[in-house]
C-alpha cells in the first residue's frame, strides 16, 4: 500500500493514492539537482531572484485553487489556507527584494592590516522533509531564501500532502527555475535516509517532530551534514495582572485554535497570574465553546476537522490521561461528535499537572491548557518547566514588567501582547528540543552557505 494517500478529513474518505518514488527515481532526481545547481549558482543573484519574485506573483494568482488542495488534504479552512497562500507569496517578494543585499560581499577590517571581505557562497542541493500542517508556508520558507542564494530543493512532502507539493513545483517550474532546481520526491523514509547519507546533499532542514528532527539529525551527524530543525513547541502564553483581557482573550483562542490548533508555535499552555484568572478562563472559555466547527470551504466555519484520524485519536487519547488523573474539562473534553470524520470537541482543561501527558507531551490539536499562577515568577518557572523551547507571547501593560518576562522565557521567538506568529523578514526558529537554525529574516537565508573569509594582507 502506497505511503501517500489523500484522506479527507472531513469524512475520513480516501480520495487518491500516489506512489512512492523508486530507488531509480530518487537517484534520478538527485542527479539532476546536484547538476542543475551548478549551473543556477551561475546564474547571476538578481536573476534568481526575479525567478523568485515571479514564483511569489504566481502563489498569489493561483491562491484559491492552491488552497483548495490543502483544505482536501489535511481539511484546513478556506481562509486559512488562503492565508498561508498570501504568507508564501509575502515571502517570495521579500527574498526578492532583500535577498541580494543580504548575500552581499561584507568589507571587514583586520587588526593586523590587509584586507578581508566575508563572501556568502551557495553550498549545494538541500533536502527538505516537510510536515502536512502549513505545507505551502514551510516548503517556501525553505525554498525561497535558499533559490536566491544559489542552491537546489529537494522537497520530500508529508504522507497526506502529495498533491498540494506538486502543485507548488509546477508554480516554481512556471516562474522560469531551470529543471532540478526544485524536485519533489514523494520519497520513503529509508529513502530520505538514503540522500541525507549522500555526499551531493549538502543540507537538510526538516519541519515535523521531535522524533523525525532526532532521527535525521542523527543520520546527518553521521556524515557531517549540516542541518535546521523546527520540531514541537509548548508555547507559554502568559497573562500578567495588568493585561488587557479582552485583547489577551482574543489573542489566546486565535493563538490556540488557528489551523485546528495544529501549529508547532501555537499558545499551548496558558499561564494566567491569579488576580485575573477566574476573569481571563471565563472569558477564554466562553470563547472555545462558542466555535463552530463545520464545512472548511464554508466561510462560517470558525474550526476545522483535525488532519488525520490518527491525529484525532491521539489528542483524545492525552485528554483522557489528563482526565483520569485528576483534570478539569472547563469546555469539551475527550469527546468525538457523533459524525464521520477527524473531528475533536474543542477543549479547554485546568488542573494539569506533572505526570499527565498532557503537561509532558505536546498538544497538537483544539485543546488549551489553562495554568494558575501566583505572579509573574512562577509563570516564568512553569514557562521554563518544558524541554521546548520554540515561542511564547507576554501580555501585559506595563512594558518593564513584560520585559523583565521576556527576558526569563527559554524560548527562540517571543510575542509581546499578541498571538504568536510568523512573519517573512522575522527569523523564527526555536532552543532546547524545539530545534536548532533558523528560517526567514536574514538569518534564515545564511543557514546553507558558505561564508568564506578572503583576506589579503597589506605592505610588507
Amino acid at each position: 500500500m502506497t505511503a501517500y494517500r489523500v484522506v479527507d478529513p472531513t469524512r475520513n474518505e480516501l480520495l487518491a493514492e500516489h506512489p512512492t518514488a523508486t530507488d531509480a527515481e530518487v537517484e534520478a532526481a538527485l542527479g539532476r539537482s546536484h547538476t542543475a545547481q551548478r549551473a543556477w549558482r551561475a546564474v547571476p543573484v538578481q536573476e534568481r531572484a526575479a525567478v523568485v519574485r515571479r514564483a511569489g506573483e504566481l502563489f498569489a494568482e493561483r491562491r484559491d485553487a492552491l488552497a483548495a488542495l490543502v483544505t482536501r488534504e489535511m481539511g484546513k479552512r478556506t481562509g486559512e489556507a488562503r492565508g498561508e497562500l498570501s504568507l508564501v507569496a509575502d515571502i517570495c517578494a521579500y527574498y526578492a527584494d532583500d535577498g541580494p543585499a543580504m548575500l552581499a560581499d561584507e568589507p571587514l577590517s583586520p587588526r593586523r592590516g590587509g584586507r578581508a571581505h566575508l563572501r556568502h557562497e551557495p553550498v549545494g542541493p538541500l533536502l527538505g522533509v516537510m510536515p502536512w500542517n502549513f505545507p505551502y508556508y514551510q516548503a517556501v520558507r525553505l525554498a525561497a531564501p535558499n533559490l536566491v542564494a544559489g542552491n537546489t530543493i529537494l522537497l520530500k512532502p508529508a504522507p497526506q500532502c502529495p498533491e498540494s507539493a506538486l502543485a507548488a513545483a509546477q508554480v516554481w517550474h512556471d516562474a522560469g527555475l531551470s529543471d532540478g532546481c526544485y524536485e519533489v520526491l514523494l520519497a520513503t523514509d529509508e529513502q530520505v535516509a538514503d540522500l541525507v547519507a549522500d555526499p551531493r546533499v549538502a543540507g537538510v532542514s526538516v519541519t515535523g517532530s521531535e522524533r523525525a528532527g532526532s532521527a535525521v539529525a542523527a543520520q546527518a551527524g553521521r556524515h557531517l551534514t549540516k542541518v535546521v530543525l523546527e520540531l514541537g513547541g509548548s508555547d507559554p502564553f502568559v497573562v500578567l495582572a495588568d493585561a488587557d483581557l479582552d485583547r489577551a482573550v482574543k489573542h489566546a483562542v486565535l493563538g490556540r485554535m488557528q489551523n485546528c490548533g495544529q501549529a508547532c508555535n501555537a499558545a499551548k499552555r496558558i499561564l494566567v497570574v491569579d488576580a485575573v484568572h477566574d476573569a481571563f478562563l471565563e472569558r477564554f472559555a466562553a470563547a472555545v465553546a462558542a466555535l463552530c466547527p463545520g464545512d472548511p470551504t464554508d466561510p462560517g466555519t470558525t474550526l476545522a476537522p483535525m488532519a488525520s484520524e490518527a491525529a484525532a485519536t491521539t489528542l483524545v487519547e492525552q485528554v483522557q490521561d489528563a482526565l483520569d488523573r485528576g483534570a478539569t474539562a472547563v469546555v469539551g473534553g475527550a469527546e468525538r461528535p457523533d459524525r464521520p470524520g477527524a473531528w475533536v470537541t474543542p477543549t479547554v482543561l485546568t488542573g494539569v499537572t506533572p505526570g499527565m501527558r498532557a503537561f509532558d507531551e505536546e498538544l497538537f490539536g483544539p485543546v488549551a491548557v489553562v495554568h494558575r499562577v501566583a505572579d509573574a515568577d512562577a509563570a516564568v518557572e512553569l514557562a521554563n518547566a518544558s524541554p521546548f523551547g520554540l515561542g511564547g507571547a507576554v501580555f501585559g501593560t506595563d512594558p518593564d514588567a513584560v520585559a523583565d518576562v521576556v527576558a526569563r522565557l527559554e524560548t527562540g521567538m517571543v510575542w509581546v501582547n499578541s498571538m504568536q506568529g510568523s512573519m517573512a523578514d522575522l527569523p523564527f526558529g526555536g532552543t532546547k528540543r524545539s530545534g536548532v537554525g533558523r528560517e526567514l529574516g536574514t538569518l534564515g537565508i545564511r543557514e546553507f552557505v558558505n561564508t568564506k573569509l578572503i583576506h589579503e594582507p597589506g605592505a610588507r
